[in-house]
């Protein structure tokens, strides 16, 4: 039997039910009045959600104080704070202010020190060209008188060629030996002079006297010249931060010889965290290229001490000079 049978049923048959069986008629009053809602059991209902929501509004409030409690303490710490950041600001623009005084102290000593040196280059560049001038005329006399000996000389020479064959083919074997050992020392020299000329590169662009940009381009000549390779110049702008924690210009020197990706550094003083930076221009050429890195190569007459350590762990090689990397 259906739900809507039960209904239409019920409708029917109860009124009569109810008139006949007075029983049944006072168990259905009590099922109606213990189901149906009265006024008393509303207002105790209404009474008990007005008690609950007093008692959250109080917890609100006492969480509202708490938290403005905390608020201003955190805004007394935050007045601390910026007092302190002022007085820090107030001693750095003090400290600035010394500084740069000392600065354009010695900048205008260094002047003056120039000045000097300069007058004296002059002065001794003068002195030069007088001794110079006596010194060719000298020359010029002894050429006279040793063209008149050479004319005689070359006579005796004639005659005595005839008899010094033998003694020739000798002194021949000694003199192309002796210009072996002219050349080897002319190249030590030349080397020597090289090294020289570096470390005073070095120095300049340390002190200010070159640009580092001179340093590395007389650097890149030695290289290009000496080991017959390419040195170029590379610059990229790194926008994920990866050399020095934010976006930036950076300049590579890349060397491609016999197949290798050789990625140097060429300048005039190393310190250890120029061979950290070195090493992240590096990490950043592999990850931008997505090409494998031979041979870390760094090349500066000045390397710090504690930066050598480092470059060992990298697996950085260090030269002194140009002329030392004899294995490209």
């Amino acid at each position: 039997m259906s739900v809507e049978e039960i209904k239409a049923r019920l409708q029917a048959e109860l009124p009569e039910l109810l008139k006949q069986d007075a029983g049944f008629r006072l168990w259905l009053e009590d099922l109606i009045r213990s189901t149906a809602v009265t006024t008393e059991s509303f207002d105790a209902r209404f009474d008990r959600v007005l008690r609950e929501m007093a008692a959250d509004r109080e917890a609100q409030e006492h969480k509202w104080e708490a938290q403005e409690r905390k608020w201003e303490a955190q805004e007394r710490k935050w007045e601390e704070q910026n007092r302190k950041w002022d007085e820090n600001n107030r001693k750095s623009e003090e400290k600035w202010a010394e500084q740069n005084r000392k600065w354009d102290e010695n900048n205008r000593k260094w002047e003056e020190k120039w000045a000097e040196q300069n007058r004296k280059w002059d002065e001794n560049n003068r002195k030069s060209e007088e001794k110079w001038a006596e010194q060719n005329r000298k020359w010029d006399e002894s050429n006279r008188k040793s063209e008149e000996k050479w004319a005689e000389q070359n006579r005796k020479w004639d005659e005595n060629n005839r008899k010094s064959e033998e003694k020739w083919a000798e002194q021949n074997r000694k003199w192309d030996e002796q210009h072996r050992v002219n050349l080897q020392m002319l190249e030590e020299i030349k080397q020597s002079r090289s090294h020289q000329e570096q470390g005073i590169g070095a120095l300049g662009a340390r002190w200010g006297l070159t640009s580092e940009a001179s340093f590395r381009a007389a650097l890149k000549g030695i290289l290009e010249q000496s080991f017959d390779v390419e040195v170029l110049n590379v610059n990229e702008f790194d926008d994920e931060g990866i050399v020095f924690g934010m976006p930036d210009q950076i300049e590579i020197d890349i060397i491609v010889h016999d197949g290798e990706l050789i990625l140097c550094e060429l300048k005039s003083s190393m310190s250890k965290s120029d061979i950290y930076a070195f090493e992240r221009k590096v990490q950043y050429y592999q990850r931008r290229h997505g090409r494998e890195v031979n041979r870390k190569i760094v090349i500066s007459p000045m390397v710090r001490p504690e930066a050598r350590p480092v470059a060992k762990r990298l697996g950085i090689e260090v030269f002194g000079f140009a002329e030392d990397v004899s294995d490209l």
